[in-house]
């Protein structure tokens, strides 16, 4: 006989997934209806409607995919790339190459501009592209790059890629919930995000929006979009007011987006924000103050999630054994050139707490000091606590 699922309890402080809000636990508790019953199509609508909201978009095609973040890298790109189609690509980080790899197989001729991982992606090495290349189709970049912990900057970005008439498109994974998008302000074409970080959904949905000008893309697309399963030209018909039957929703999934999203717009978009800057400031300012070196700069620094170096003599599997052992705390080791290098913390959606910050601070410096690790006791709860007191 198997026993009973009861999976150990966890503090998920890593780069995803965060930990899910009680409510949002609560909403996928409630009874299935049909992937049309006239009830869940209300719940569709409702989603899409938040989905603008925390997006800061009016764009009409505001969906959630089915399937994890990276269905909505794969979905974008299947959708508006056709195989010759020449494409700009921002690598700095793990997820900048993974969009080389699925526009690739997409059949696209990808050009890549490349930055050192911790570093942004500066807006004239796209510009000098884009001079050197005619016809480019779309420009991408990841705008919270997850293995690193950098913030991309898109104004500027945007503008240029307009002026050379491509697509701007950004992997926004890391970023919906926690910092602002701005798709409409910044001309954003299109871009992809997941439920697992700052929505503090579970994994499994993909939210994806289209402008205008993106959707006409697709619209005239010389061949069919070479994945079934996430072809928008069907999807959006779905989500739309046509509501022909594609394939069946994951209406518990969709439940979770609808009450997370709630959350959100209910808290009030500008104190979501402020909260993670608030919080992810001050866990900043604590391991600082341990005498740990952050990997980013702190002009392109994300709040949500912090690269730390580690320090030399300090075991990286070890530091993360003993912290899921003894604390039942999660946090991520680094990808890609930067594994066994750094840390990965994350203040995502409801674990941008200050008592995530006081927990995180206080297990890592106990953890630490086990492996020999000298700084000064009590020093990055003090700077924790003294930069929210400043920042509130």
């Amino acid at each position: 006989m198997y026993k009973e699922l009861n999976p150990p309890r966890r503090i998920l402080m890593g780069p995803g997934p965060s930990d899910v809000h009680p409510k949002v636990l609560q909403a996928m508790a409630n009874p299935l209806v049909g992937h049309l019953d006239p009830a869940f199509l209300e719940i569709m609508n409702e989603t899409m409607d938040l989905l603008r909201h925390v997006y800061q978009t009016e764009n009409k095609v505001t969906l959630a995919m089915s399937g994890t973040g990276s269905a909505g890298m794969e979905t974008l790109f299947v959708n508006l790339v056709e195989p010759g189609d020449r494409v700009i690509i921002g690598v700095n980080g793990l997820f900048g190459q993974r969009m080389v790899d699925v526009a690739s197989r997409c059949g696209a001729e990808v050009i890549q501009v490349e930055a050192s991982w911790g570093d942004i992606i500066e807006p004239e090495k796209i510009e000098d592209a884009l001079k050197k290349h005619n016809n480019v189709k779309l420009v991408a970049v990841v705008h919270s790059e997850t293995s690193t912990g950098v913030r991309q900057p898109l104004e500027e970005l945007s503008e240029i890629v307009h002026k050379y008439d491509a697509l701007f498109v950004c992997d926004m994974v890391t970023s919906l919930g926690g910092i602002p998008t701005k798709i409409d302000e910044y001309k954003i074409d299109a871009a992809y995000s997941g439920t697992q970080k700052c929505l503090s959904a579970p994994p499994g949905l993909a939210p994806v929006t289209l402008s205008p000008r993106a959707v006409d893309v697709l619209a005239k697309r010389k061949n069919k979009v070479q994945s079934w399963y996430l072809d928008l030209s069907m999807i959006q018909n779905y989500w739309n007011e046509e509501r022909f039957y594609h394939h069946t929703a994951p209406i518990s999934m969709v439940y979770s987006l609808r009450e997370a999203l709630r959350l959100i717009v209910n808290e009030g978009l500008e104190q979501v924000f402020k909260r993670h800057a608030l919080y992810g400031g001050a866990l900043q300012a604590g391991l600082e103050a341990m005498g740990l070196e952050l990997l980013v700069s702190e002009k392109h620094r994300l709040h949500q999630l912090t690269a730390v170096q580690i320090p030399a003599n300090v075991s990286d599997l070890e530091v993360r054994k003993r912290l899921l052992e003894k604390y039942g705390l999660e946090i991520g080791g680094g990808l890609g050139v930067l594994k066994g290098k750094i840390w990965r913390i994350g203040l995502m959606g409801y674990n941008a707490r200050h008592e995530n910050v006081v927990f995180a601070l206080a297990a890592l410096e106990d953890v630490l000091r086990e492996q020999g690790y000298h700084f000064i006791s009590g020093a990055a709860l003090e700077a924790a606590n003294r930069y929210i007191r400043d920042h509130e």
